[in-house]
């Protein structure tokens, strides 16, 4: 059995269930995917958009504190955030569509 995603530093419940319901459901998976990909996933099923929770998930995989993300890293990170964020959510879905994809009957984007 894989290790579940709370294995991973940095990442509770509540941050597992969003990586659940993107489809990444084990630590293994999560490693597998990488950090951008599986905050992409989390975006596109329907988590809200976070820069520390972006970040902390990079901290996490690398074993890190959460809050070791300083200066120019940071900053780097946030760059990349803000493509993802670009990329993968769109604040105009509406709440109906994001219940229907999530019933699996909705149109996905």
């Amino acid at each position: 059995m894989p290790p579940p995603l709370t294995d991973i530093r940095n990442i509770g419940p509540a941050m597992a269930e969003d990586l659940k319901r993107a489809g990444i459901p084990d630590a293994e998976s999560l490693r597998r995917a990488g950090p951008d990909a599986a905050y992409a996933a989390m975006l596109r099923a329907g988590s809200r958009p976070h820069f520390i929770a972006y970040y902390v998930l990079h901290m996490g995989l690398q074993g890190r504190p959460w809050n070791d993300c300083q200066g120019e890293e940071k900053a780097a990170l946030r760059r990349r955030f803000d493509q993802i964020k670009a990329d993968s959510f769109d604040p105009d879905r509406s709440e109906f569509e994001k219940l229907m994809n999530e019933l699996g009957v909705g149109a996905r984007r």
